[in-house]
C-alpha cells in the first residue's frame, strides 16, 4: 500500500488496521537526548479514543502506546541519566488494538457484502478487490488517526521546545458556532481541557499514574500486562472519577465535554448534536487550528508552501475541506478588506489583521497560523439507507446501526492539532538548515 507515509526531514510511516494486531507509527528525524514516556503519548491518544463521552462511539480501545525503539532503555554508561531518552534512531510507536473480540469481527462479516454509504468500503473493495481489509475499515478506519496523534504528539513536543505552541479546538457543531477567540487565551484553555481529560481517564490514573505500566519494564513485561488489561477493560473503565459538569466548570473553567473554548456555545452544540442523534443521524462541524511562535520565513515555494501542506489534512478522514485564515470568505471581500496591513511599533512589525491566517506565498509571516477543518457527519447512522452487494450488484438496505458516533468533529481536533505539527516541523527543521547556510556563506 502507497500513501502511508508523510515529510521530508521529519518523517512518519503508519500501518496497521482497525481489527488487526494494532497501529504503528515509524518517525524518522527525531533528535537525540529528548526525554520521552508512555504515559505523555497516551496523554494525547485518549483525547481521540472512542468510549469517552456521549458523543463518541462505544468501542472500548484503550489507544495505550508501546514505545518499541529509538529510545534509551538504560543509560549509556553509568549514571549518564540518559535512560528513556531518544537516540536518534527510528522512533517505533505501537498501539495495540485491545476491543477487538469475534462479535464484533461477525457483525463485519455478516455486513461486509453491502457497503455503507458515506465509508470508503465500496471503493477500497474496488481497489483491493476480495482482499481488501474490510473488518473494521482496516486502516481506512478512523482508528488510523491515532497513529498521527501519536507521531504528532513527539513533533508537538519538539515544536514547543522551539518556542511554537500548536493547539486546536472545536468551533461548530451542528450549525452551532463559538464566537471569534483570543488565541493566548485559547492556548491556556487547550491545556486545562486536556488537563481534565488526563485527571478523569480512568486508563491514564489506573495504567500510568499508579505505575503499572512504566519507562523501566521490558517490552515483554508490559505485553503482558497489556494482555491482563484486555480482560479488565470494564473494570477500568468503570473506575472513571467521577465529576458533576458543574464541578468540571468550576475546577477546571472549561466544557466537560467539547473542547469549545466558549463553554455556553459548547453545551449549545452537544444539545443540538444529541437533539438530531436521537432521531438515529448524525451531524458534522467545524474544527480549528493555531499555531503561535511560527518564525517569519518558514516555509517554501511552489510544491511546498506551507499552506498547500496545511492542505494536506485532508488526509484526515472525514475533513472534506481545510481552509486558511479566512478561507473561502475572500471571495466576499475586496482588495482592501482582505489585505493585512501593517506597521511597525518598536522595532517589530505589527499585522492589522489575519486574513492570510498567517501565511502569504506559502511563507509564513510571522502571525498566528490559522487553519480551518470542515468535517462531515458520521456515515455510520441509526437509519435505513439503500446500497448494493458488492459481489452480485444486486440492490439491497442496509440496516440501522447503533454503535456510532452522533458526531466526530469531537475526535477529530486532537488529530488536526498533532497533524499539524507534523506539518510545521518538517517545515522548520528545512528552515532552520536553509537559514544556516545562508548565515555561513555571507
Amino acid at each position: 500500500m502507497l500513501g502511508c507515509h508523510l515529510g521530508r526531514n521529519f518523517q512518519v510511516t503508519v500501518g496497521g488496521g482497525s481489527y488487526q494486531e494494532g497501529l504503528t507509527s515509524v518517525i524518522q528525524g527525531v533528535p537525540p537526548g529528548m526525554m520521552l514516556t508512555e504515559q505523555e503519548i497516551y496523554g494525547d491518544l485518549l483525547l481521540r479514543k472512542p468510549g469517552a463521552d456521549e458523543l463518541s462511539s462505544p468501542r472500548k480501545e484503550p489507544d495505550l502506546p508501546v514505545l518499541y525503539s529509538g529510545f534509551n532503555v538504560s543509560d549509556t554508561i553509568e549514571g549518564a541519566g540518559n535512560k528513556n531518552h531518544t537516540n536518534g534512531t527510528p522512533l517505533v510507536i505501537l498501539i495495540p488494538n485491545l476491543d477487538r473480540h469475534f462479535i464484533h469481527i461477525k457483525q463485519y462479516q455478516d455486513t461486509n457484502r453491502t457497503p455503507r454509504p458515506g465509508h470508503a468500503s465500496y471503493a477500497t473493495f474496488m481497489k483491493y478487490g476480495p482482499d481488501d481489509d474490510a473488518i473494521g475499515a482496516g486502516i481506512f478506519s478512523g482508528r488510523y488517526t491515532s497513529t498521527i496523534v501519536a507521531a504528532g504528539y513527539v513533533a508537538k513536543k519538539i515544536l514547543r521546545m522551539c518556542g511554537i505552541n500548536v493547539f486546536s479546538y472545536v468551533t461548530e457543531i451542528a450549525g452551532v458556532g463559538c464566537p471569534e477567540v483570543d488565541y493566548a487565551k485559547t492556548l491556556d484553555y487547550t491545556d486545562r481541557y486536556k488537563t481534565m481529560r488526563h485527571d478523569l481517564d480512568p486508563f491514564y490514573q489506573e495504567v500510568y499514574v499508579k505505575g503499572r505500566i512504566h519507562m523501566g519494564m521490558r517490552f515483554l513485561e508490559k505485553a503482558a500486562v497489556l494482555a491482563q488489561i484486555e480482560g479488565e477493560i470494564d473494570a477500568i473503565r468503570d473506575k472513571t472519577p467521577q465529576m458533576a459538569p458543574e464541578a468540571i466548570q468550576d475546577k477546571y473553567g472549561v466544557h466537560p465535554i467539547v473542547n469549545c473554548p466558549d463553554i455556553a456555545a459548547g453545551q449549545a452544540m452537544v444539545d443540538a448534536c444529541n437533539k438530531i442523534s436521537a432521531g438515529g443521524d448524525s451531524v458534522g462541524g467545524l474544527v480549528e487550528v493555531a499555531a503561535m511562535g511560527v518564525p517569519a520565513g518558514l516555509g517554501e515555494p511552489v510544491f511546498q508552501k506551507l499552506d498547500a501542506e496545511l492542505g494536506r489534512m485532508l488526509g484526515i478522514g472525514a475533513v472534506k475541506g481545510v481552509e486558511i485564515g479566512a478561507g473561502f470568505k475572500v471571495k466576499d471581500m475586496t482588495g482592501s478588506e482582505n489585505n493585512d496591513q501593517m506597521h511597525s511599533e518598536n522595532g517589530k512589525v505589527v499585522f492589522d489583521s489575519n486574513n492570510a491566517g498567517g501565511i502569504t506565498g506559502g511563507v509564513a509571516t510571522g502571525q498566528t497560523i490559522v487553519a480551518r477543518l470542515a468535517v462531515k457527519p458520521t456515515p455510520t447512522i441509526d437509519k435505513p439507507q439503500t446500497t448494493i452487494d458488492k459481489y452480485t450488484l444486486e440492490n439491497t438496505q442496509l440496516a440501522a446501526i447503533t454503535r456510532r458516533d452522533p458526531t466526530i468533529v469531537a475526535r477529530i481536533w486532537p488529530v488536526a492539532e498533532n497533524y499539524t505539527a507534523l506539518v510545521l516541523l518538517d517545515q522548520l527543521m528545512m528552515h532552520y538548515g536553509y537559514q544556516t547556510l545562508k548565515d555561513k556563506i555571507q
